[in-house]
């Protein structure tokens, strides 16, 4: 339980006001104009548009002492409320500076904090004890099957965090079971989903839990069935504030409407143009709308930024005016004496050779003093970092993977390293744990006790105990047949070791272990990403002569990382990158399709490419110094060559904060940075840009049928809306299918399963 939860009580019915060891002028010396104006506005709703690097933390905690140093409220009558609780603990640690031990009576944590502090008090009226558990992600999935094994629903063809998924996003928009809407005529998952939420929330009530879509739920029941508790937080609350309201998820919405219905002193900081967590369930609406919600409501704009140059900023501001859903603001930098670099743009050939300049730029930057610590590259998809991984490696320049583990540290290439690990080395017991029963074929933890014994018993292997138990009668007859079967899969792969390549056979043994097929079937939000990394060691896989190559090599790069440098380079998502900055951010990938991704527009339209560019317009201002933007001619995207055209973002960049650039070092006659350019009049790449002719971008090794697909031509599959069909062709994920009653349609191939 983090310190949010154990905040002071309130201090009963005293009404005098705590005293301040600062003024309210000397609070606002510091201020610039814009943010003097935020903190002195402090009655009725007001909405803080900040912009990035624009002070908005030093914004939200002066108007908290303001507001307390001039006598307007209590601490125990005021409420901040923040999404992490890292920003939690810096505006309180900034607060006891500044206004001293008053602070800690403030209302001050995450949403679920104040939540769980609120429904403690009130459990019963929910039905909850107040020493109520909060269960973490794999106690509710753990819960959730027991329903699901009740209510007669296959866990295997329905997986749990799919479903799980859909409930939390109902609680997200404040959705009781009873006020979701019909899904008999909708997708099998939600249809499903629906039949699942009320018995799962009678069994959490039944055994005095709740899920942390729960805490906010719960409160919103709370003050809409018993008005007397909500009018009791309304009198206490004269002062809310809350910071990144741009995040807000619907529920979230709804607590803050209820709460501030009697003194309407809301004070909300946020930036619709770094509103970027869309698929979590944040409503990009809730700040466009609140001159609308929020009758009387002022709206302040701070444009000073304090981080980055005044080009980066140009650069910044005049790609995302091409989005139509904002308010509207335009950032400029603080100091106005130096305009700073302009952002370099750079094209390359490929994504092995952008890895390698961007590396070198990298060295270039070292050797003139700049800290590795103060460089990042902030990719769009967790799969590109591999490359630029691999070239770290090779360099021996330190680095660091942010918000997630390195490529080969991921769960899904882990499992698939150790699928190949005993296909060429079948003594290797750790290996064969791990995906023993992964995907699951119904040898668990009894089937492998009895391996271990038998192995331990006779001074065996595992892989040799196995060989023994299937011609005996000491497994269950289920889990024979399918040990005998698992044995059988690995004895064919590593019959043809020798006869395919490492990158064929590794595509060949994901499909028929059922491995891939697994995470196409999962509906959770990081299923995607886990795809993606595995057609991304798949496509790696053609640069080695052999599996033992390759896996000699994944080797080496885990121990080389073993050494404690605190000086790196980060490695990050732009999502992850939110909040932070750095002096210089390499930008690669700026291709249509990787960004904005070609699954973002493909599921939202119009709505998710405004969201992308969000992306892109952070992944800007993280700088302070520099910002590198990259794009490939040509990339190899899971094992196929196309020709790859720039993003739009690229020609949305104003021409007078960009310039093209070449890389450092690169010696005549070798391809570097600038040196390919897109005409989108002549459709073509032409060489050295300007008038020189277009080229033609090799497609090589461009594939009809992805050889990792999990579905064949002449498969037999089962679509929630066209029914059965047989698959006709296969491009990627996009399948062709005749389907039996609706005839031939084009789908992904993760909306389909073996019929």
């Amino acid at each position: 339980m983090s310190d949010d939860f154990t905040l002071p009580d309130d201090p009963g019915t005293g009404t005098g006001l705590v005293s301040s060891p600062v003024t309210p002028g000397a609070l606002l010396e510091a201020l610039n104009d814009e943010q003097r104006r935020a903190v002195e506005t402090t009655d009725g709703p007001l909405l803080v548009l900040s912009g990035a690097g624009t002070g908005k933390t030093r914004v939200l905690t002066t108007r908290l002492a303001y507001i307390l140093a001039s006598g307007r409220a209590q601490p125990w009558r005021m409420l901040a409320v923040t999404f992490t609780n890292r920003a939690a603990r810096e505006m309180r640690e900034r607060l006891a500076t500044m206004i001293g031990p008053a602070s800690e009576s403030l209302w001050l944590g995450t949403f679920h904090a104040i939540g769980v502090r609120i429904l403690r008090r009130h459990a019963e009226l929910v039905g909850l004890k107040s020493n109520f558990t909060i269960l973490d992600t794999d106690d509710q999935l753990r819960l959730l099957k027991q329903i699901m094994e009740a209510e007669g629903i296959d866990t295997r063809k329905s997986p749990p965090p799919a479903l799980m998924g859909i409930l939390q996003r109902w609680k997200d928009r404040g959705l009781t079971p009873d006020k979701v809407r019909d899904e008999s005529s909708g997708e099998r998952h939600r249809r499903e989903a629906l039949a699942l939420f009320a018995p799962y929330q009678r069994r959490l009530l039944a055994v005095n839990a709740a899920d942390f879509g729960d805490l906010l739920l719960h409160n919103l029941t709370l003050f809409q069935n018993h008005p007397d508790v909500l009018a009791q937080y309304q009198d206490q609350f004269r002062y809310i504030l809350v910071d990144e309201y741009q995040d807000t998820n619907v529920s979230q919405y709804l607590w803050l409407r209820l709460l501030t219905q009697r003194h309407k002193n809301l004070c909300c900081v946020g930036d619709d143009d770094q509103s970027i967590y869309s698929w979590r369930g944040a409503e990009v609406g809730n700040i466009l709308r609140f001159e609308q919600d929020f009758p009387g409501a002022q709206v302040i704009r701070l444009e000073s930024n304090y981080r980055s140059s005044a080009s980066i900023l140009a650069a910044a501001s005049g790609l995302i005016r091409h989005n139509k859903g904002r308010l509207g603001k335009d950032l400029r930098a603080a100091a106005l004496d130096d305009p700073g670099d302009k952002v370099s743009l750079r094209g390359v050939w490929d994504g092995e050779e952008e890895a390698r300049v961007v590396v070198e730029e990298i060295e270039a930057e070292q050797r003139q003093g700049r800290s590795l610590g103060e460089m990042a590259i902030l990719v769009r998809a967790g799969f590109q970092t591999r490359e630029f991984e691999e070239r770290f490696i090779i360099t021996g320049v330190p680095y660091r993977v942010v918000g997630g583990p390195r490529f080969y540290e991921r769960q899904e290439i882990r499992d698939a390293i150790a699928y190949l690990r005993v296909i060429l080395q079948p003594d290797d017991d750790l290996a064969l744990v791990r995906i023993l029963n992964v995907p699951k074929r119904g040898l668990g933890d009894s089937t492998l006790q009895t391996l271990h014994l038998v192995a331990r018993g006779q001074g065996v292997t595992l892989m040799e105990a196995a060989r023994r138990l299937v011609e005996t009668d000491e497994l269950r007859p289920t889990a024979r047949v399918a040990l005998r079967a698992l044995i059988a899969d690995f004895d064919r792969w590593r019959d043809q070791v020798d006869r395919k390549g490492a990158r064929e056979l590794t595509a060949l043994m994901l499909d028929e272990s059922g491995y891939m097929a697994m995470w196409l079937a999962d509906r959770s939000p990081d299923a995607p990403g886990r795809i993606e990394n595995l057609k991304e060691m798949v496509a790696a896989l053609e640069e080695y002569e052999n599996l033992a190559g390759f896996l000699e090599h994944v080797s080496l790069v885990m121990e080389n990382d073993q050494r404690n440098d605190h000086d790196r380079v980060t490695v990050m998502t732009l999502h992850a990158a939110k909040g932070l900055e750095f002096d210089v951010v390499f930008l690669p990938g700026w291709e249509e399709g990787l960004f904005p991704h070609q699954r973002a527009l493909e599921e939202g339209g119009d709505r998710a490419l405004e969201e992308e560019r969000r992306l892109a317009y952070v992944g800007i201002t993280r700088a302070r110094r520099r910002v590198f933007v990259s794009f490939a001619a040509n990339r190899r995207v899971y094992g196929r060559w196309q020709t790859a055209i720039q993003s739009r973002f690229i020609s949305e960049l104003p021409p007078g904060a960009v310039r093209q650039a070449t890389a450092p070092g690169v010696p005549g006659g070798r391809r570097g940075f600038g040196e390919y350019r897109y005409d989108w009049k002549a459709s073509g790449w032409r060489e050295g840009g300007g008038n020189a002719p277009v080229i033609d971008v090799p497609a090589r090794q461009v594939v009809t049928q992805a050889s990792f697909s999990p579905y064949p031509v002449g498969d037999r599959v089962f679509h929630q809306k066209f029914g059965y069909g047989v698959v006709r062709d296969v491009d990627g994920e996009k399948l062709s299918i005749l389907f039996d009653k609706t005839g031939m349609k084009k789908v992904m191939t993760r909306f389909v399963q073996k019929g």
